[in-house]
């Protein structure tokens, strides 16, 4: 659960730094831009680390296991960044009546979407090498008695 979070500091980061270059306050429409990028962010992260559950069931080992889901979820997860990115764009880029609310709202999203699928593609196979840890053989000694 925890290397399924960690796309969501690095998401939080971009859309903070987007309202940042673009010189947007923080609103209540950034604040719903956040909770969107949030649950964007977690999705990824489930994507991938299933891929890496998965084909370790197969019998992979660790290395092969983060190779091939890496591999397996880098269609979808660019997908879902790039029609989440290109869907919110018109808003962020509107000047008439009404795009003063909806500009922070797009603008956080893109750029966290942005920071949220570096983190995903890049860093996340890495922690969960990190954190992967051999499942302990049962042995007769093992078992409790019952």
């Amino acid at each position: 659960a925890a290397l399924v979070f960690s796309g969501v500091p690095l998401a939080l980061t971009g859309g903070v730094i987007a309202l940042w270059l673009r010189d947007i306050p923080l609103s209540i429409t950034a604040g719903v831009g956040f909770i969107t990028l949030c649950g964007v962010s977690v999705l990824t992260g489930v994507m991938m680390v299933s891929a890496f559950r998965d084909s370790l069931k197969q019998g992979d080992d660790i290395d092969t296991s983060i190779l091939q889901g890496a591999m397996l979820r880098l269609r979808p997860i660019l997908m879902v960044a790039l029609v989440a990115a290109l869907g919110f764009l018109p808003m962020a880029l509107n000047t008439s009546t009404g795009a003063e609310v909806q500009r922070p709202l797009a603008t956080v999203v893109i750029g966290g979407i942005i920071s949220s699928t570096l983190l995903t593609l890049l860093v996340l196979p890495g922690l969960y090498r990190m954190a992967y840890r051999k499942p302990k053989k049962i042995t007769e000694e093992n078992q409790m008695v019952s």
